[in-house]
């Protein structure tokens, strides 16, 4: 009678708000050497959910040749663009940056990020530091061979290019994104070769690829103890409200141990989840933009009729994916390669859609597409 599961796991102590608006990746995957130079991380940003139709292939299930209804997220990953190299070395306490090298040209939506008020600024950053590059670029190269010569670990500085969605943030998201393959030189060089280019959504990640979304959750502020650990609430009739907990702690130790339930901040928390299975990439002005199938030929495009509630129009290449992601609509989410070599059914199924819901997600959605609208409900009085 008197025990019983605790409420909530501790895992996940201290429930705290996140410092960062932007997930973290604290691991990256493992190096293989015999692979060629890849990314290994992308940043997209939330635009909604939908649902679609595909036949399940899973001999041995009850699902098997059957039709399933699944929830998938859409999201908008504009091309980001590389604008240095930072080389780490291993120390016997891990990591420690041996050198940053940044490209000659930075966009103003990067240089935001450097400042609190770019409106008012000077906006002379990286002005001096351009000027490596009016020597024939002996310094950089000199630091690139440092790099080459020292390091055991690449990242490429990458940032997304905020300006080309819908939403009015003005500035960029920068982040580390681990080089993967081949020996250092050839990561550096690689490194080198993407400076102020553009990278695309589809050369990091591919269709029925398992992914892992790293995200700050939607943040619902200060919350009571049933809400934030799930305990049970007290009866009826109890004194001065019933949920709370009771009981929180003996006379002696003569303090609240930090295992009780206390109310406090819920959400704005930083979470990775792991094993999202991306079911269809989709490139800008291509085919696969739109939410046609080959059993629903309907020419539409993947946002649905009157946009994405809180989010608007999905006009840049864009992933989808399996089941929910933390986060509010426009948050950016940062995508990772899977760190395990993915072996289950589910990672292995090849995935064919049937069918992408573009109905209204404002209401009852019933049609598809405004043309079907128009069509059931003929001319309407202006």
């Amino acid at each position: 009678k008197f025990e019983h599961p605790r409420s909530g796991s501790l895992g996940f102590s201290p429930r705290k708000r996140c410092r960062r608006g932007q997930g973290r990746v604290k691991s990256f995957p493992k190096d293989d050497q015999s692979k060629p130079p890849h990314l290994t991380a992308f940043i997209g940003y939330k635009a909604g959910c939908t649902h679609i139709l595909r036949d399940v292939d899973k001999p041995g299930s009850k699902l098997h040749k059957k039709e399933t209804c699944e929830a998938v997220t859409i999201i908008e990953a504009p091309p980001m663009v590389v604008v240095g190299v930072v080389g780490y070395i291993k120390t016997p306490r891990g990591l420690r940056t041996l050198n940053t090298v940044w490209a000659e040209h930075l966009s103003d939506e990067l240089k935001r990020r450097f400042y609190k008020n770019f409106g008012k600024s000077k906006k002379k950053a990286f002005t001096k530091y351009a000027k490596k590059y009016s020597d024939g670029k002996k310094q950089i190269e000199a630091e690139l061979e440092q790099l080459k010569k020292h390091c055991s670990v690449i990242r490429v500085l990458s940032h997304t290019q905020v300006k080309k969605l819908s939403f009015g943030q003005k500035k960029a998201h920068l982040m580390e994104i681990q080089i993967n393959g081949g020996s250092v030189a050839q990561k550096v060089d690689f490194a080198y070769n993407l400076f102020e280019k553009q990278v695309t959504v589809d050369a990091v990640f591919q269709v029925n690829e398992m992914i892992d979304t790293i995200a700050i959750t939607r943040g619902h502020g200060t919350q009571g103890v049933v809400q934030r650990w799930g305990v049970t609430r007290l009866p009826r009739k109890t004194h001065r409200g019933l949920r709370k907990v009771a009981c929180i702690g003996a006379w002696h130790p003569a303090r609240v141990k930090w295992t009780v339930a206390r109310a406090g901040q819920q959400g704005f928390h930083h979470r990775t989840e792991i094993n999202k299975k991306i079911y269809k990439v989709g490139k800008k002005g291509e085919a696969s933009h739109s939410a046609s199938t080959e059993f629903d030929v309907t020419k539409k495009d993947i946002t649905p009729m009157g946009g994405f509630p809180h989010y608007g129009i999905v006009k840049e290449d864009f992933l989808m994916i399996k089941g929910a992601v933390p986060g509010v609509k426009k948050r950016a989410i940062t995508l990772r390669r899977s760190l395990v070599p993915q072996t289950s059914r589910n990672a292995l199924e090849e995935i064919k859609l049937k069918f992408v819901d573009t109905a209204s997600k404002f209401g009852h959605g019933r049609f598809q597409t405004s043309e079907e609208k128009a069509k059931t409900y003929g001319r309407v009085k202006a």
